[in-house]
């Protein structure tokens, strides 16, 4: 067993050392420490954190058991959205409510948790899906919150601090409300192609919920486990059916798309910019775009892209999204694929002209969503009866 670490503090440490955290974040998100994000205003104060920490080390050999778990809130707020996520999930979810000084730092740590489901995560991911009423976003953020958050309330109530548990319960279902909100509003606008975004997303954020829930052994006949369990997967009379609904089209149209991106951790040249970073598949015609047109990157890291767009098609064939940013990103580029051909291997070149890889990358972006459009219309849920 590895040797725990104590902090000048007195913190006895037994996670990442927050000096590694932090270059772990630098690592997948250097555009922090670069100036490139607005880290100003109450919302968004836990990226100024990092970068306070970054320029004041020595400051880390003081930090408590609240803050060690601040600091680590901040580092997956923003890695979450990233190639490379800080690998802090089970501490921020169970270990660190699991800390022998727990009790003199739950309250804390409870309302950091509360607070941290308005922090502002608008520029640290692209994978949202938006509410044009209320102007509301759901990303794979309340993922990440929602396990945090049932760990609080499961270590709140085994310490006995029911008042604030229940606290962090109504958030909790807040959230959940919000989601189902936003779900009936695009379903109600007919908005086909910003409800297949929202999909993955729901299905992430309640699968995290999920998972913690077991993790910390919920009994399944709590009226509370009751109300916030399976809920992309089983029928619960707390909510509207598009729960289910929305868990199935994920099932139909969006898991094969949306999964780790193993090779897109390859090119690091995409780590410059948070405008490069991944939104939810497969509409990603922006994306490539993006990246085709940037002046931050050469045309040799464009070629590196287009190398780990096709290695990525070619480890899943059924999931279309990389077809649609190599497709965009080449439109950009005055040469087209042969501007590149100078800096991707003979035998790759020649299989990418060859594949249905560059055959999808060629339909229009509008022929592309109409498909998805109409397929969305015509889909019929095996357990609702509901369609679109």
């Amino acid at each position: 067993m590895a040797k725990k670490k104590k902090l000048q503090s007195g913190f006895e440490l037994n996670g990442i050392a927050p000096n590694i955290l932090l270059k772990h974040v630098e690592n997948t998100a250097p555009f922090l420490f670069e100036g490139e994000l607005d880290t100003s205003g109450e919302k968004r104060a836990y990226l100024e954190k990092l970068r306070f920490y970054k320029k004041n080390l020595k400051a880390l050999g003081h930090i408590n058991l609240a803050e060690y778990f601040h600091i680590c809130m901040a580092a997956h707020w923003t890695t979450a959205g990233t190639f490379v996520p800080t690998d802090v999930d089970n501490q921020i979810r169970e270990g660190l409510w699991k800390h022998q000084s727990i009790m003199k730092y739950i309250e804390k740590m409870a309302r950091i948790t509360i607070d941290s489901w308005t922090w502002d995560y608008a520029q640290v991911t692209n994978r949202k899906s938006y509410n044009r009423i209320n102007n509301e976003v759901m990303s794979t953020h309340e993922g990440t919150w929602l396990s945090v958050a049932i760990g609080a309330y499961c270590a709140l109530i085994k310490h006995k601090q029911v008042e604030l548990a229940e606290e962090v319960a109504d958030v909790i279902l807040a959230e959940i409300k919000k989601e189902e909100d936003l779900l009936i509003q695009l379903r109600e606008d007919r908005d086909h192609i910003n409800f297949l975004r929202a999909a993955p997303l729901m299905a992430h954020n309640f699968g995290d919920l999920d998972r913690v829930m077991v993790q910390w052994n919920m009994n399944t006949e709590d009226p509370f486990c009751k109300r916030i369990y399976r809920l992309g997967h089983d029928l619960n009379d707390a909510y509207s059916n598009i729960l289910v609904y929305t868990g199935r089209v994920n099932k139909e149209f969006s898991s094969k798309e949306n999964h780790r991106h193993m090779s897109m951790r390859q090119p690091k040249c995409i780590r410059k910019s948070h405008k490069f970073l991944i939104p939810v598949g497969p509409f990603m015609d922006q994306w490539g775009e993006e990246m085709g047109k940037s002046n931050l990157l050469s045309t040799e890291e464009k070629a590196e892209i287009v190398s780990a767009l096709f290695d990525g098609y070619k480890r899943q064939d059924q999931a279309f999204g990389y077809c649609r940013a190599f497709g965009a990103l080449i439109a950009q580029l005055p040469g087209g694929l042969s501007e590149l051909e100078a800096y991707i291997p003979f035998d790759v070149f020649a299989e990418i002209k060859r594949s249905k890889f560059i055959e999808i990358a060629s339909e229009s972006k509008e022929s592309f969503e109409a498909r998805y459009i109409e397929a969305l219309t015509n889909f019929i849920c095996p357990v609702t009866n509901q369609k679109f």
